[in-house]
């Protein structure tokens, strides 16, 4: 019954209408600060949760979940390789590729690329390449055809299209009668693609492996072979069984290294944004002590009479405690409900806005993704309100000891 008469009493108090109502005022602004506080975290962490996964999803889109290379130069047995790495239980496919640096020219017009030489059948069961091609088809990369795919990004710059002509220089010199010459090779523009990562987009041309291998002399040698995981986050321990393996000194590397710099970002991003945001949950929170405070000052005749009727002290304090509480958990419900409203709509508005206002969010050129995905998680929702409700508790205990210890004599003097 004690635990009842503390819980009605501090609900009466609550709905009971004020005497002074800036104090209904505050009681508001608080209600108002958590939930905004809430709607706010729950937001921000939805937009990083997806910008995280889809930023994971494009690399490794283009990238590979691991990749088997030599220590130095090429890998010249890498068809033996590729069939010791496929025998692999976690591995679902694999596909050699050749990777070096270029520049393409068209015209006075100059761009430096990273250039890509692959084997377009293998390269699509290790990739999502062929996916995302706007222009042109990724099977156009055949051996002695000297075509090549471009970004889309890059091939707006060079103003080029399919069937158009391409010069492509590679950092390795001929001798020639007139000297040592930069080697190059005319190309024609046979795809363009478009993944939505502007490194990709801007910076990536697609070669045929054979095409590759004789413009940068490589004989049959590749730069290393590609893996595809059923599971990418298994990748890491594949790696390591994959070095332990393989006969020879080989490099084992995986999405998690060569990758690691952008999603160790993000991650620091979350933590940072989350602590920032929930200081706004904070201040409002600890708006509830000044309404707290002023609610005991009005309420000290009352309190005085439940004293003298025989309330405890600690009885008190539980019904100021539950005035607080309730307005920490209606801001914290009401915070809860518009922030998966709005991340579970931030794909829809976000749109709108930009529509609206004429004016795109995130630049293509800016930032690695030029969209703003959202992925609510459960974790993050239960872990948000836990710490607002945990706040608004912790910030009722001060004015609701204050209240218990009121002497009855001293409040009712002067009433």
């Amino acid at each position: 019954m004690h635990a009842w008469y503390e819980l009605l009493v501090g609900l009466r108090y609550t709905r009971a209408k004020r005497r002074n109502h800036f104090i209904s005022f505050i009681s508001a602004a608080s209600m108002a600060g958590i939930a905004v506080g809430v709607t706010a975290l729950i937001t921000v962490l939805s937009v990083m949760n997806g910008f995280e996964s889809e930023l994971r999803t494009r690399i490794l889109g283009m990238a590979s979940h691991a990749t088997i290379s030599a220590y130095q130069g090429g890998l010249s047995d890498w068809a033996k390789l590729a069939e010791l790495a496929r025998q692999h239980p976690d591995v679902a496919a694999v596909a050699p590729y050749i990777e070096g640096e270029g520049m393409v020219k068209v015209g006075s017009d100059l761009s430096g690329t990273l250039l890509r030489g692959i084997d377009p059948k293998q390269e699509a069961t290790v990739s999502e390449i062929a996916q995302h091609m706007k222009v042109g088809q990724l099977d156009s990369l055949t051996p002695g055809s000297y075509n090549i795919v471009l970004g889309a990004e890059l091939a707006e710059s060079l103003n080029v299209t399919a069937g158009d002509k391409i010069d492509l220089m590679v950092p390795q010199a001929s001798v020639t009668p007139a000297g040592l010459l930069p080697r190059f090779r005319r190309f024609t523009v046979s795809g363009v693609f478009r993944v939505g990562m502007y490194e990709f987009d801007r910076g990536l041309v697609l070669i045929d492996l054979a095409d590759a291998q004789a413009l940068l002399r490589m004989d049959n040698s590749v730069t290393g072979v590609r893996l595809k995981l059923h599971d990418l986050f298994q990748a890491p321990r594949v790696a390591r069984e994959l070095t332990t393996e393989l006969p020879g000194l080989y490099y084992v590397s995986d999405w998690t290294r060569s990758h690691s710099n952008f999603f160790r970002a993000v991650k620091t991003e979350k933590m940072v944004m989350f602590i920032i945001l929930s200081l706004i949950v904070g201040v409002a929170a600890f708006n509830i002590v000044s309404t707290l405070v002023m609610v005991v000052q009005d309420k000290q005749p009352d309190i005085a009479i439940l004293r003298t009727l025989g309330a405890t002290p600690r009885s008190i304090m539980a019904i100021f405690m539950v005035q607080g509480c309730i307005i920490g958990f209606v801001g914290t419900a009401l915070g809860l409900a518009g922030g998966i409203a709005l991340a579970l709509n931030v794909e829809t508005l976000v749109p709108l806005l930009e529509r609206l206002t004429h004016q795109q969010f995130l630049a293509p050129d800016v930032y690695y993704i030029s969209d703003l995905p959202s992925e609510l998680k459960l974790s993050d929702v239960i872990r948000i309100g836990a710490l607002s409700l945990s706040l608004g508790l912790i910030s009722t205990i001060y004015p609701a000891w204050r209240a218990s210890r009121i002497n009855p004599a001293e409040a009712l003097r002067y009433e």
